[in-house]
């Protein structure tokens, strides 16, 4: 295949996830495919510009978003700067090209009494799915990690001894995150439900579903979504929402940006400083409290 040693590339060198690899692949043999169809030509190592303006323009009018265009073009881009280093082309196509304007949303996090009304005063089923929902919440919400490393968490990344849970972040990189004891708390109870199921497929993963297989992203959105929803304003009710909740509560709690960076798995500063922004509520909160024409 065409695009095989760029693939080793990215899982070798790189040490992209698996879901990451095959959405290179997809956007690449989605432009192969047209500019086959539209230019009768199968290899795309010797194509210009204008080609891939036309693919962009067939994206457009399928009414793709300006962000899926945007990252379906940075797919390409990474292949020609493949390309480059290993000498099979001279120039890349994409070397001029900007990329197409999206719109800036802000993505507020939950509130800590939004969140409170979650995790403590909502009745979860006395089930196996009833204590698995509460305890993917709470992971999500008490240790910051991402969607698919709660996905890949394994029973033997927790550490009692220590408190504490090893997770495998983006390009493998390991960190330890440290546990609260109500977490613990909840991991023994839906380990107990756990243990009851038939037929479990996935021996070593910590979540699974009922069938006893592994979970996967549109499970833990639709868990987020269903508790969240009736407990939460936010127009967005995602598992990165309660990553951002994390950070921003506690930033706003007093922890400083290193630790945060840390925990979050970020290899800059800059990639935790987004969370700084704290939400309308806690901005209204310190407005009415210091502006001096709010006194009295």
């Amino acid at each position: 295949m065409e695009f095989s040693s760029f693939l080793d590339y990215l899982q070798l060198e790189k040490k992209y996830s698996q879901k990451t690899i095959i959405a290179y692949k997809n956007d690449l043999m989605s432009f192969q495919d047209f500019n086959y169809s539209k230019f009768d030509q199968k290899n795309i190592k010797g194509v210009n510009y204008s080609q891939i303006r036309s693919w962009i323009v067939s994206l457009v009018a399928d009414k793709i978003s300006n962000t899926s265009i945007n990252r379906k073009i940075s797919s390409l881009n990474s292949y020609y700067k493949f390309l480059l280093k290993t000498g099979d082309i001279k120039i890349n196509p994409l070397n001029e090209h900007k990329a197409l304007k999206t719109k800036s949303t802000i993505q507020l996090p939950f509130s800590e009494t939004e969140i409170s009304n979650v995790l403590n005063h909502l009745n979860f089923d006395k089930s196996f799915e009833g204590h698995r929902d509460y305890l993917i919440l709470e992971l999500l919400y008490t240790t910051g990690i991402r969607r698919q490393e709660l996905i890949d968490l394994k029973i033997q990344n927790i550490d009692y001894s220590n408190k504490r849970i090893k997770v495998l972040g983006k390009r493998n990189k390991e960190r330890y995150i440290p546990l609260i004891s109500s977490t613990i708390e909840s991991i023994d109870k839906y380990l107990k439900y756990r243990d009851k199921l038939k037929n479990i497929k996935s021996n070593d993963k910590l979540f699974l579903t009922s069938k006893g297989k592994s979970i996967y992203d549109n499970l833990v959105y639709r868990i987020t979504k269903k508790y969240f929803t009736g407990f939460s304003t936010k127009s967005k009710k995602s598992p990165h929402i309660l990553r951002h909740s994390f950070a921003t509560h506690l930033l706003n709690n007093g922890a400083d940006l290193n630790s945060v960076k840390d925990l979050l798995g970020h290899t800059s500063l800059a990639a935790t400083q987004v969370y700084t922004n704290r939400s309308i509520e806690e901005i209204k909160k310190v407005f009415k409290k210091t502006h001096p024409r709010n006194k009295g």
